[in-house]
Formats: structure tokens, sequence, C-alpha cells
């Protein structure tokens, strides 16, 4: 039974000591967790089975620590597990002298005084009218561009 102890303790040791490198470097929290681990089973080894079983619960523990540093560490390991999808998206959005030209016609979504929302070619862009206020639901025609934004008048 003491043998699936040190077993047990060691296994955890190395659980510790991997989550420790992947996920908390730098906080030893599992660091300390696995030489705690590590420290319980060899001393079970040393008290019950002599001088030579834990010398070689030591060796195991060190092969098994490195073996286990190397293969978590390594780039290819956390490969599948890692982000593929690209993010093919920007923070500058498109200016609408690129999507609208002068003479689009559209209609307004809110009130233009002066500034507001308008709809052209199915999509709503920031506008500005010309002259007065404009109301929800009229029909307008692009006449230039400033900055983000659209000038537009009232079609009549």
């Amino acid at each position: 039974m003491t043998m699936f102890y040190i077993v047990l303790l060691i296994f955890f040791g190395l659980l510790f000591l991997v989550a420790e490198l992947v996920l908390l470097p730098g906080v030893s929290i599992g660091a300390i967790l696995a030489l705690v681990c590590y420290g319980s089973s060899i001393y079970l080894a040393f008290r019950d089975f002599g001088p030579v079983a834990g010398s070689v619960v030591v060796l195991v523990i060190l092969v098994l620590s490195l073996i286990a540093t190397v293969v978590s560490l390594r780039a290819k390991t956390w490969q599948r597990f890692s982000l593929k999808q690209k993010i093919n998206s920007s923070s500058m959005p498109t200016l609408p002298e690129q999507e609208l030209s002068v003479g689009d016609r559209g209609t307004t979504l809110s009130r233009l005084s002066p500034m507001g929302k308008i709809e052209v070619n199915g999509r709503t862009y920031e506008a500005k009218s010309l002259g007065a206020y404009v109301d929800p639901r009229k029909e307008i025609e692009v006449v230039g561009f400033e900055n983000f934004s659209i000038i537009v008048k009232t079609t009549k």
C-alpha cells in the first residue's frame, strides 16, 4: 500500500510541475506543491523500503521531471490547443468614399440635425445634412464626404 502512495505522490508532483510550467508560471504554488509531493514520496521510500529504493525513487523523480519539463515546454505539444482561426478585421473602418459615390441615393434612419444616421445601398452610415434638419425616412442624395461622415441633401 505504501508503494501506491509513493507512485500517487510522484504523479501529483508531476502534475503540479506541469501546471507550474504551463498554467501558473511565476506564481510558484505549483512548484511548492510539486516539491512537497516529491519530498513526501522520497521520505516514504527511504522510510519503508530503505536507501536503495529511496535512491531509485529520487532517480525516477529526476528523470520524469526532466521529461515532463521538456515535453511541456516544446511548442509542438501545445500547438493542438492553440487558436488557429485568423482574424481579418481592422480597427480602422473603411472610408465611406471607398464604398459610396456622389449621387448615390438612400433614406434617413434618424433625424439629421445636422448629424444623424442614413442608409445607402443597405448599409448604415453617419451623415451630415447640407441645410436644415431632415426628418427620418426621407429620401436623400450623397453630395460629398468629410472625414468619416457623408454630406447629404434632401431630394425633391
